[in-house]
């Protein structure tokens, strides 16, 4: 696959690739490690955080995160993304998953092995609307050496206009349970426990919480809890809606900054306070553990999120990283 730009920012690369259809863009990315930026009582890091500044990266032997496109742009509309501003969202072939993950892996040949690569389709595009997603997964899990412990992770908004969306998701679920032996996440973007606010931010294109329960009716995790995202923005966030919808034993909640895209910014839908501190995420994050629910907190350094790495962000948008990088092709 021909890379076209190649951005080396403070945590890994950001590259455009040529597919099939146009470009492309994904990431490869290296892990400060769970000690230095999340916070989960459920498995023990239960201390406060401090803020997040950048530091060293976890060797991509221990984990090396890739996150691929699954669409050409984005034709949901979410009022806190630049990924809407590339197109509209025209389907990923097989090939181009396929193409983006070696892409991916190539750009270090010198690592030969990791103990979880995170497979992560979420730069552009809806994932649930292109069914290449899961025959995709299948190829890694057949094709890449066992030496790279796969984990993939679909991050959704659970599109209430995709027919065939409990269809996928049942399959992704069997993949995870099944041929993945529980080592496979599913995120569902929330963000708010409010219709009204839903509606708005999603652009009226998402499923209700009871569209969403009808979904995901009688679907039993094996590992790792079905996570919930909020992306903190002073939006409502109501344990007591969650319960009537989320059983806490299958569902774990995640709270992240809402990432400081242009569009985000234009709209005024920011964290308040210093999102790389621990507290404009503790109060939910108490009332959330009140009610049940394992909750993990991970949160941003300043190099991750103006580096462009992170969710909603995309340099086909025109963006460019707004702290030090390289352009490798210059």
């Amino acid at each position: 696959m021909k890379i076209l730009k190649h951005l080396k920012v403070p945590t890994g690369d950001i590259l455009v690739v040529q597919g099939v259809k146009g470009k492309l863009e994904m990431v490869s990315l290296g892990d400060y490690g769970q000690e230095h930026n999340l916070k989960c009582n459920a498995i023990g890091l239960d201390r406060d955080l401090d803020k997040v500044e950048h530091t060293c990266l976890l060797p991509l032997t221990e984990k090396w995160v890739i996150t691929i496109s699954t669409q050409y742009g984005c034709s949901m509309g979410c009022i806190f993304c630049d990924v809407p501003q590339v197109g509209p969202g025209k389907n990923a072939t097989y090939l181009d998953l396929k193409n983006q993950l070696l892409t991916g892996v190539l750009l270090h040949p010198e690592i030969k092995t990791t103990k979880r690569l995170n497979i992560h389709f979420a730069r552009m595009g809806e994932p649930t609307w292109n069914r290449n997603v899961i025959y995709a997964i299948k190829w890694a899990k057949k094709n890449l050496d066992p030496k790279y412990k796969i984990h993939p992770v679909v991050s959704t908004m659970m599109p209430r206009k995709n027919e065939r969306l409990q269809v996928f998701i049942n399959d992704f679920m069997e993949i995870k349970n099944g041929l993945l032996d529980g080592d496979a996440g599913l995120q569902l973007s929330i963000n708010s426990t409010s219709d009204k606010e839903r509606e708005t931010m999603f652009n009226g294109n998402a499923c209700t919480f009871s569209e969403i329960a009808t979904i995901m009716k009688g679907i039993i995790p094996l590992g790792r809890k079905i996570t919930l995202n909020f992306a903190i923005a002073d939006y409502k966030i109501d344990p007591n809606i969650l319960l009537n919808y989320f059983d806490p034993n299958h569902y774990i909640i995640k709270l992240t900054p809402m990432h400081k895209t242009g569009r985000a910014v234009d709209s005024g839908i920011v964290t308040k306070g210093d999102y790389t501190k621990y507290y404009p995420y503790q109060e939910h994050e108490e009332a959330l553990i009140k009610a049940g629910y394992d909750v993990l907190v991970f949160i941003a350094s300043k190099e991750e999120d103006l580096g462009l790495i992170t969710c909603g962000n995309v340099v086909l948008s025109g963006a460019v990283p707004r702290v030090q990088y390289t352009d490798e092709f210059v």
